[in-house]
Order: structure tokens, then sequence, then C-alpha cells
């Protein structure tokens, strides 16, 4: 089984996630891209229900913190923290989600912190992109990691 096949089962185990029937579809160890069919998320406009655009950018914003501590050999469980959404303009298409670590995320110190003290935390950026590849809504997002039991 895949990472990304690992990511969409335990997607699929959440029973409202599985309802917006999200799909990891690529990760390239920088970037953590979802998609999400519009049917499965429309709202009473016909457009992405503002709910479903902020559950897949969080959902990206996790999927990717987890891939890259499971890169550098962390098993660890990941939670979101706090996160700040602006919605730009309405999307009458498929959700297709991407996650970015912040710029000013020094990778080292969070494995450091991680590794010294079992937590540790990155901030991220996920949006969804439009048909034309422009932002329809923004998430910035700060995940803790914290070891398990």
């Amino acid at each position: 089984m895949s990472r990304l096949d690992e990511l969409n089962a335990h997607y699929d185990a959440m029973p409202p996630v599985a309802a917006m029937r999200i799909r990891a579809t690529a990760y390239d160890g920088d970037c953590l891209r979802l998609h999400a069919p519009l049917a499965s998320n429309v709202n009473d406009k016909d457009c992405a229900f503002g709910g479903s655009l902020a559950s897949i950018m969080t959902l990206a914003g996790w999927g990717l913190l987890t891939l890259r501590l499971g890169d550098a050999g962390i098993d660890s469980d990941v939670y979101v923290a706090d996160s700040q959404i602006r919605y730009l303009r309405p999307l009458f298409t498929d959700l297709e989600a991407e996650a970015r670590l912040a710029v000013d995320v020094d990778w080292d110190a969070v494995l450091r912190a991680w590794r010294e003290r079992g937590r540790a935390r990155a901030s991220i950026v996920s949006r969804v992109l439009g048909p034309d590849g422009a932002p329809v809504a923004e998430l910035t997002a700060r995940f803790a990691a914290l070891r398990g039991d």
C-alpha cells in the first residue's frame, strides 16, 4: 500500500470525511494535493460549501505534516492547533487543495523539537485552487505533533 493509499484509508475511516469523498492525489515531499468532487460538497447556491473548503484545507495541512514526519521516520499524532481562513471567491468546480509548509518554518527546528521534547508545531498554508489556478480560499494553520501513547 502506498503512503497516499494509507492516507486515503485514514481519511475514509472518518465518516464526515468519507462523505466528502476526499482523495489524496499527489505528494512530492513539499506539497500534498487533495481532490474532492463538487457534487459531494455543494451548497444551496450550487458552489462549494464553505465548511467543505475549510475541511479539505485542514485535512491537507494535517496530511502534509503527517507525511513529512513519516519521511523523517517519526510516527506522531498530529492535531490542528489554530487556523485562520480567507474565502476569496465562489468555486463552481471540484475542490483541488494543496498544502505546503509556511515560508518561515524551519523544518530542522521542527524535527529537533519533536525529538527533544516529543512535541512540535509547524505552520502550514493550504489553498483551494480554482480552475484558473488562482486561490478561491486559503487557510493558515498551526499544527501540533505529539508523541503517541
